[in-house]
């Protein structure tokens, strides 16, 4: 028996930071990325976002890549969202890029209401700042001309 605790915070753009993800139907996206998620051996702690990005909190199974899986994961929900287009209408793709940061247990209902509040959150900031936020608290250098 082996004991892990894989846990990251992921974030994943629409293309250009569109706002193409709808409020009517952004939990049925997040009920896709549950499911996928947990056949994929994960434990999924908080899924939530805005109509530009999704934050995911989740412990992976030991054997998963990372690249590989928000890859795949990205495939997926394409292809749910395609499936759905009358309720993601302006939805094109995902930004090629993406954050992910392994995060300690201590760390971990902090990360989980940062999640929860993306609304009020963003009243404050633009996704951008976030995400060089993010970055700086997790010693994380982005390459600007990227945002």
């Amino acid at each position: 028996m082996s004991w892990t605790l894989c846990l990251f915070h992921i974030v994943i753009g629409t293309k250009y930071h569109e706002p193409t993800i709808s409020e009517e139907h952004c939990r049925d996206l997040y009920g896709y990325i549950y499911g996928y998620l947990k056949a994929k051996k994960a434990f999924v702690h908080r899924i939530n976002g805005m109509p530009d990005h999704i934050h995911i909190l989740v412990d992976l199974h030991p054997s998963t890549n990372i690249s590989d899986l928000i890859r795949d994961l990205k495939l997926a929900t394409n292809r749910f969202i395609k499936e759905h287009h009358d309720w993601y209408p302006m939805f094109s793709s995902w930004e090629k890029e993406y954050y992910a940061s392994s995060e300690s247990k201590a760390e971990l209902n902090v990360i989980k209401e940062y999640i929860i509040n993306q609304k009020e959150h963003h009243k404050r900031i633009s996704w951008r700042e976030e995400l060089l936020q993010l970055a700086a608290k997790d010693g994380i250098e982005i390459d600007e001309r990227y945002l």
